[in-house]
């Protein structure tokens, strides 16, 4: 779990500078959404995603299925409004340089709920089409975007559904998959891409879009995750040989599912008092495994291992 915490947050990071919600990573270990405490709005953001990512993931491992009071759930954590689908005509799709009209989605209530319902059913019904899942998220990803049936938060909701069916069709365990990474990487390609087909008709230029960006970012994030596995299991093998007082499981988990931990996160998650938190904190940055530093009030011990490991992914 403290895996699917950590890596959440970088797709979540990915898919909203997308949006031109940027935030650092120092800000975004910094926060934390448990107690709503973020050192700035971007960063706010960027947690609502990862929490909506979160409970799509419980929803579909749940079920089995992936629904439209789901997606609403998703669009209405991430934008914290429950406006629902568009209920008022008037949104069109703008170039963000000329402010061109690019494209006019469906705008009467009834047909947005219309196409909404028969994605749901393509998203669910195996037996609808015998399609490779991958060949389907590029398609369900396509008709999302094209019903745009959100006033706000179409994008980020649309690239959680890309991960959720993933996990839908078993195709990922836990719901972590830069494809967000690839699409800001290659945005420009990705707008137009989507309009293309739109106005063409010709899906293959999308598909092969879309593969490669699976294709390589499943490679990417194996590795990572294979890093951080790497790394937990020496941080493990040296806490529990050089200060087997101090080692729970509990402890290795906190110090990977928070990059920068604090004495606070200790506390509460290992249930001990604050004199026991900061002994704990302290004698890992004897042994070199944490690195302390003050920022503003607060003091924070960064797993500097683990952060170098998320930072460079996003610089291959």
């Amino acid at each position: 779990m403290s895996l699917i915490s950590t890596l959440s947050l970088q797709e979540a990071k990915d898919s909203s500078a997308i949006e031109n919600i940027i935030t650092t990573h120092d800000d975004l270990y910094r926060s934390d959404s448990t107690a709503k405490l973020f050192v700035n709005v971007a960063a706010k953001e960027v947690h609502n995603y990862a929490n909506a990512l979160h409970y799509g993931f419980q929803q579909v491992k749940v079920h089995g299925l992936l629904i439209n009071n789901d997606i609403l759930h998703i669009q209405a954590t991430i934008e914290e409004n429950s406006a629902g689908f568009r209920k008022l005509p008037g949104t069109a799709l703008k170039n963000d340089l000329t402010d061109a009209t690019v494209y006019i989605p469906p705008q009467h209530a009834d047909e947005i709920i219309a196409l909404m319902t028969n994605l749901e059913h393509f998203i669910n019904d195996d037996n609808l089409c015998d399609w490779d899942p991958l060949i389907k998220i590029a398609v369900i990803h396509h008709q999302f975007e094209s019903i745009h049936p959100f006033y706000d938060g179409n994008g980020r909701t649309g690239r959680i559904i890309n991960i959720l069916y993933l996990v839908k069709q078993g195709l990922l365990k836990i719901p972590v998959l830069y494809l967000s990474r690839y699409i800001n990487q290659n945005k420009s390609d990705y707008y137009r891409l989507l309009q293309t087909t739109r106005d063409t008709h010709n899906w293959q230029p999308w598909l092969m879009f879309m593969l490669e960006g699976v294709e390589q970012t499943a490679k990417q994030t194996v590795a990572l995750i294979e890093g951080i596995k790497v790394t937990m299991q020496t941080f493990k093998q040296r806490i529990r040989s050089e200060l087997p007082k101090i080692y729970t499981q509990d402890l290795l988990n906190n110090i990977f599912r928070h990059p920068y931990t604090k004495i606070d996160f200790v506390m509460v998650e290992l249930n001990v008092s604050r004199i026991t938190a900061t002994r704990y904190l302290d004698e890992l940055i004897g042994i070199e495994l944490l690195e302390k530093r003050k920022i503003g009030r607060d003091n924070y011990y960064i797993n500097t291992a683990l952060y170098d490991l998320l930072s460079n992914v996003h610089k291959k």
